[in-house]
Formats: structure tokens, sequence, C-alpha cells
């Protein structure tokens, strides 16, 4: 019994990539607008999605940098400035996201690449007041802008990635006949070559000097707006379908604002309620298992972050050194991204994202065991550390990847935006659970804590998910299947005889 209603789970789960693969044998349903060209339209979201993320990768990393440069010897200001950032995002995600969910999709989309780009020019700013100040009262009044800005920037930054990878990418998707999977494929790589080379570009410039690096980041915030706001108009006017989905959004928010007066005269409980519904319908959906492992994984500061990154650099590694050992970080993250949309084809993203996260957890723990039970001052012993997690990234973006094909496939049009946000509100939880960690071992000799809390976590996320195929499939592992056969939800749906 538990064999069959995992078999006609993965049947429903896979119906429309099933569609798509039998297009070749089927005569193509007319649409009801005409195709957009799909390559002019996925190289201006692809121009756009690369700027923004090169912007933000450049400055995720130079902010490190400088605040090394600005508080030498302590882990204490970089993780007060991560914390703070990612408590922004779980305080208000909920609500971004039903706003984005609401409102008209270009409109977001440019709210939130100019409030991305205005406070990394302020922050820019308030870093080269550093330089020209030695004042402690002057000082601190700079970090609180700094942390305040980064909050700010945090949430244009999640509105933008909910509105594009989890709604936008969908509906183009759709509308130009590209497969899913490989669309979220080709927008991962865009962000791990950023993640790759906006590092080493301005380790480099920091090298010769940061007050230069400081106005690189500036400049190129500035120039850049133009082109994605440009760019990300031009998709819009070339997919109809995203004007469509609008129509009844905005009519939600004329709704939302009919009742305005009635809501707010309910009080703060209302509200409270109100803000306690998106997580219950989180927690409530079908691929809640998955998406709370995928976020579990948040909880870690083995990802060439900021805390991992400020203590490779107390150790003695130089800032070109960490960008080096980033690079093999991020090469096999990408080839994470090539080989997952093969391996979901072959087994489906269920076993394909079991098999992902346990070759994660294997690098993981391996690692992490091997840092606590050595000398973890040692150089030798952190570069043991840094080959452990680079390995572990194939396992990490190909069980994103997996995990990413499940909840598109499973969660309504009209709820995207609302559970994404909740999903990334969470993220942001553990993201703040691993920086409290830093806050309360802020010496680089006490990183072992953290490292063992971020092995725990990644043993849960796997526990996680294996619950999430046991549910779906009525059993872990089918070895005469492993290879072919059942795809768990992935499979092609075949017309009785």
């Amino acid at each position: 019994m538990s064999s069959q209603r995992g078999s006609s789970e993965s049947i429903r789960i896979s119906s429309s990539e099933s569609d798509s693969a039998s297009t070749s044998n089927d005569a193509p349903q007319a649409p009801s607008t005409p195709a957009p060209d799909a390559q002019s339209v996925l190289y201006r979201l692809y121009t756009s999605h690369t700027l923004s993320a090169w912007n933000s990768r450049m400055f995720e990393f130079g902010a490190v940098l400088f605040l090394a440069s600005i508080f030498p010897g302590t882990l204490l200001y970089a993780s007060i400035y991560a914390l703070v950032r990612a408590f922004s995002a779980v305080a208000l995600s909920s609500w971004l996201g039903e706003k984005v969910d609401k409102s008209d999709r270009l409109v977001v989309l440019r709210h939130s690449i100019v409030w991305q780009r205005v406070p990394v020019a302020i922050s820019c700013l308030c870093f080269m007041g550093f330089s020209i100040t030695n004042d402690t009262l002057i000082s601190s009044i700079l970090f609180v802008a700094l942390v305040l800005l980064a909050c700010l920037e945090k949430l244009a930054a999640t509105a933008n990635t909910v509105a594009v990878e989890r709604d936008w990418a969908i509906v183009i998707s759709d509308s130009v006949s590209v497969p899913r999977q490989e669309l979220n494929a080709s927008m991962r790589r865009i962000d791990l070559f950023c993640k790759l080379i906006a590092p080493v570009f301005i380790s480099l410039i920091d090298s010769i000097s940061t007050p230069v690096a400081v106005w690189t980041v500036l400049g190129l915030n500035a120039i850049s707006v133009f082109v994605e706001y440009v760019a990300i108009a031009q998709v819009y006017q070339s997919v109809p379908a995203l004007k469509r989905s609008t129509a009844s959004g905005q009519s939600g928010t004329n709704n939302e604002s009919e009742s305005l007066l009635t809501e707010s005269s309910r009080g703060a409980f209302y509200h409270l309620r109100e803000s306690v519904e998106p997580w219950k319908e989180y927690i409530a959906s079908r691929v809640f298992l998955p998406s709370f492992a995928l976020s579990l994984l948040y909880l870690t500061v083995l990802s060439f972050g900021a805390t991992m990154v400020t203590y490779l650099l107390h150790s003695g590694f130089g800032s070109l050194e960490v960008s080096c050992m980033r690079i093999g970080s991020v090469v096999a993250e990408v080839s994470g991204t090539w080989t997952a949309p093969l391996i979901m084809r072959r087994i489906g993203p269920i076993r394909s994202g079991l098999w992902f996260l346990n070759w994660q957890f294997c690098c993981v723990v391996g690692a992490a065991v091997a840092f606590v039970l050595w000398d973890s001052n040692s150089q030798l012993v952190a570069g043991t550390l840094i080959v452990g997690v680079a390995l572990s990234r194939v396992g990490l973006w190909g069980f994103d990847l997996s995990a990413q094909f499940l909840i598109q496939e499973n969660v309504e049009e009209h709820a995207r935006a609302r559970f994404s946000s909740t999903e990334m509100a969470l993220q942001n939880i553990f993201e703040m659970i691993s920086f409290s960690s830093t806050i309360i071992w802020s010496s680089p000799e006490q990183f072992k804590f953290p490292v063992m809390i971020s092995a725990g976590a990644v043993a849960l996320a796997a526990a996680s998910f294996a619950a999430y195929v046991r549910k779906e499939r009525g059993h872990l592992l089918h070895r005469s299947r492993c290879l072919g056969g059942d795809k768990g939800g992935y499979q092609q749906i075949t017309s009785p005889a």
C-alpha cells in the first residue's frame, strides 16, 4: 500500500515535467498568447541576475574584509553585523512575502534593485569614514549605521530572490518552454560564478588599497543599477504571463486597502495572529520537511562566509589566499549545479536530494571531527577543514536544486512568495544561531565549538529529509532501483495501452 501511495504521489508531483517530456511525441498545445523569443528573454534575465549577484557577492565579501581591517583580532563585530542583518529578515520576511505576492511584479523587482544599491553606496561612505576618524563615539555611530543599512539591503535582497527564483523563474520557464530544472541550475551557476570571481576581484584591489576597493564597490553599484533596471523591465514586457498573473494580485491589493481600517481596528492581537498564519501554512505544507532540511543548512559557519573568512584571516591566511580557497569551493559548488539536473533526470528529485544531502553530511562531519580532535590552531588542520567544506558544497547545491524543484512543484502560485519568504525567515533564524555561536565563542581558538554545532545541523537536516523520503515513498532505500526505475516523482507518465 505504501509503495502504491508513493508511486501515485510521484506521478502527481511530476505531471508538469512529464507533460514537457512527452512533447516530442505529442502535438504541442497552442498557447493562449504568442510565446516570446526565449533567447532574448533569457539573455536579459541572466544579465539582470548577473549584475545583481555580482554586486551582492562583491559587497558581501568586501564588507568582511573592511570590518576585519577596522576591528582586528576579534570575530565580534563581524558576527554582530551579520546577526542583526539576519534578524531583520526574520522579523519582516513574512510581511515582505505577502507584499510580493500581491504587488505588481515589475514594481517589486525595481524597488528591490534600488533598495539594494542605495544602502551599499551609503555603507561605502561609512567605511571611508572610519579611515578619517579615530573618535570612539563617531566610530560607534558609523558601525550602527552600517548595521542598519545592512538590514535594509538584506530585505531588498530577500524580495529580489523570492520574486526572481520562486516566481518569475516558474512563469518564464513555462512561457518560453525552458525546462525548469535547467533554468534553476543556470541561475545558480550565475550566482556561484559571481561568488567565485567577485571576491577575488575585490581582494586583489583590497591588497593594493582598501580605500580604492571601497570606491570600486561604490562605483560598480552605481553604474549597474541602471542596466538592471532596464533589463528586468524588458523581460517583463516580453512575457505576457507575468502581467496576467498580477491582475489578481492587484485586485487582492485593492481588497486589502479597502479593509485596512477594519484590520487596524482589531488591535495588536489580530496582527500577531496574522504574523503567525504564514508559519502555520508553512508547517502544514506537503514540502515542509525538504524546506526545513534546506533551511537547517544555513546554521553553519562552514561556508566561506563572514565568520569562517574572519577565522581564516586570523589563522594566518591572507585575503588573496582566502579568495583562492573560495575558488576551489565555488568550483565544487558549480559542479553540483551541473550534475544535479543530470541526476534528477536519472533518479528523480527526491532520491537525488537524498544522495546529495548525505554526501554533504559525510564531508562536513569528517572534516569537523578532524578539526576538533587535532590542533585547531594549525594551518594544516585548517586546510583539512577547508577541503572538507569545499567537497561538501557539491552536495549542498545538488540538494538545493532538488529541494527547490520539489517546492516549486508543490506550492500554489498565489502562495509562492509567502511560502518562500517564510522559508527565508527560517533560514535567517538558523543564520542568527550560527552568528550567535561566534559571538559566544568569539575567540578564533574557540572556533571548534561553532564547527561542532554546524556539523550537528547538517546531521539533523539529513534526518529530516530522510523522514520526508520515507513519508512520500514508503521506504528510504530501494537497492534494485537506486540507479533507475521509479524516479521518485520525476518519471514520465505513459498512457495505458
